[in-house]
């Protein structure tokens, strides 16, 4: 009787050692809403049931050794005593997989197009009111991939780093300063130089300035020792799992707070319709990279300075059902009455410290063209729609790649921008080594219509010229600022001289390209001057 005690406590050790070592791994949460919850639960069943199997096969074994093993009753009771314990395990994971497709069942579009088309809300928007326009010298002109290529260069100038530490591919746009910038961490190359470096973490993070392309390694006095490329409790998701069991994470993403401190963002996720279906984000939990403090965030309490909350493929796919099913499910299959898909891509618009999701919205049975696009804030998940047919983003591209053919230069994801006060596209035109050479405003009315140069400032002087030309500009009226200079200075950018002026009694400084005026080079102070501005770039000046 002990014996057989014992071996059941043994089987039973064994099998939560195998259960523990596999949570450790898996990291499930604890939330029966999650079907990671219901794979690691009918995993945990088939690990008792084999650690069972496996003890009674080998019993019976060693019974029988060095016996003359026979079939009789005694060998057909040993082995039916495995049928219960496979029986049971049976039962549960097929009773677990019919709730699974029950849950599925219950769940699906066919019987929720409502729900489904509710999961974000959408609003009209005003876009001259909502897209206020921006200083030539705010327009990101960095994308993802030109970033990539600055921090990699920035790492190589770095000969103690390059050769330890590699950079984590995340690149999170976010608003630091007032300004759009790409923000992503170093990691360690491997396992031996996590060895070697472990003890005082991850060194940097890189900052890539998207109008400026100005890339700074900023260097940590305590290194950032949680992270995915950590080991043991300091592994990013580890660290999370066990000091929020329940919580179910979407995305992770990396970002600094205004005094530079790295953060882990990681969303947390619920789901509005059924038991796991109609995913969408309630809040999420922001972890010190550097000390591994955390704290969870409703979502109207997330503080202001975090900037990407919902992941952007879950809002594109939310915005894909209200557009599917604002008519129920039947009419998205047949009819397809006003039925609306957001475009193949999406960009990012720096708003008020806020980081807005960009995409247009076009009809299901026209790709040439948008029915007007939608802006998302990825704190908040606010949604405006601005009913402004135009050019479809791609066809955009085509069109200022076309300007340029002949230098066969490729076009980056457009981003929306308000040039005097018309929703214009703005693109970066790159040669084959993936460096930017020109860039272009392409009109979203008439997209026909291609301001280029190489700088921002003389494709838009060259863009408003052809709006002019071809009689749409009514809508273009050009500020003016008159008065005495205060002071002006000089500073060459990018080989470009760009001039700074300030007038007395105003408090902003005006830039202005050397090229705008012979006499702009012999300008001092005291000089009576009148400027023609696109917000507080000069674009015309007049002396008195």
């Amino acid at each position: 009787m002990k014996n057989n005690i014992l071996k059941s406590i043994v089987k039973w050790l064994i099998s939560l050692v195998i259960i523990a070592v596999s949570y450790w791994f898996m990291l499930p949460p604890i939330n029966w809403r999650s079907r990671e919850f219901w794979t690691f639960l009918v995993w945990s069943i088939v690990v008792c049931v084999v650690i069972n199997a496996f003890t009674q096969v080998f019993d019976f074994i060693r019974a029988n050794t060095n016996k003359k093993i026979r079939i009789d009753a005694k060998t057909h009771l040993n082995l039916s005593a495995l049928g219960t314990p496979i029986k049971i395990a049976g039962i549960s994971v097929a009773a677990i997989i019919v709730l699974s497709l029950v849950a599925s069942i219950i769940g699906a579009e066919l019987f929720n197009a409502k729900a489904y088309n509710n999961l974000i809300k959408i609003s009209d928007g005003d876009f001259t009111e909502d897209v206020a326009e921006i200083n030539m010298d705010q327009i990101p002109i960095v994308d993802r991939d030109t970033a990539s290529r600055l921090a990699q260069r920035k790492l190589g100038e770095m000969s103690d780093l390059v050769s330890q530490f590699e950079i984590q591919d995340i690149y999170t746009q976010i608003n630091y300063h007032g300004k759009p910038v790409r923000v992503t961490p170093l990691q360690y190359g491997d396992i031996i130089k996590w060895f070697n470096n472990q003890k005082d973490g991850v060194p940097a993070y890189i900052t890539v300035d998207m109008t400026t392309q100005e890339t700074a390694l900023v260097r940590l006095e305590n290194g950032i020792r949680y992270s995915e490329g950590e080991y043991f409790m300091r592994d990013l998701n580890r660290a999370l799992r066990f000091k929020y069991p329940t919580k179910i994470f979407g995305d992770i993403s990396f970002e600094i707070d205004e005094d530079g401190t790295p953060y882990w963002v990681a969303s947390t996720v619920d789901y509005k319709i059924g038991i796991w279906n109609g995913k969408d984000i309630n809040g999420a939990v922001l972890l010190n990279a550097v000390t591994g403090e955390s704290e969870y965030y409703s979502l109207k309490d997330i503080p202001t300075w975090v900037d990407q909350v919902f992941e952007s493929d879950m809002v594109i796919e939310q915005l894909v059902y209200n557009g599917k099913y604002r008519s129920g499910f039947w009419n998205s299959v047949f009819g397809q009455r006003g039925v609306l898909q957001p475009t193949d891509g999406y960009n990012y618009l720096a708003i008020d410290d806020d980081v807005y999701l960009y995409t247009g919205m076009t009809s299901v049975t026209s790709d040439e063209s948008n029915v007007g696009f939608v802006l998302t804030n990825l704190r908040t998940k606010e949604t405006k729609f601005y009913a402004i047919p135009g050019a479809e983003e791609y066809s955009a591209m085509s069109s200022a790649e076309g300007q340029v053919q002949h230098l066969n230069y490729t076009s980056t994801f457009p981003l929306l921008l308000n040039v005097s006060n018309r929703p214009t596209y703005f693109v970066s035109l790159k040669d084959a080594a993936g460096l930017v050479k020109m860039y272009a405003f392409v009109d979203v009315n008439q997209y026909q219509i291609v301001g280029t140069g190489s700088s921002v400032e003389a494709a838009q002087v060259d863009y408003i010229a052809k709006l002019k030309n071809e009689n749409v500009s009514d809508n273009i009226k050009p500020e003016t600022a008159a008065g005495i200079i205060e002071k002006i200075n000089s500073a060459v950018i990018d080989g470009n001289t760009t001039y700074y002026i300030k007038l007395e009694n105003d408090e902003k400084i005006y830039t202005a390209k050397v090229a705008i005026s012979d006499r702009l080079p012999f300008t001092e102070k005291g000089d009576g001057v009148t400027l023609t501005l696109n917000g507080t770039t000069i674009t015309k000046i007049e002396y008195k």
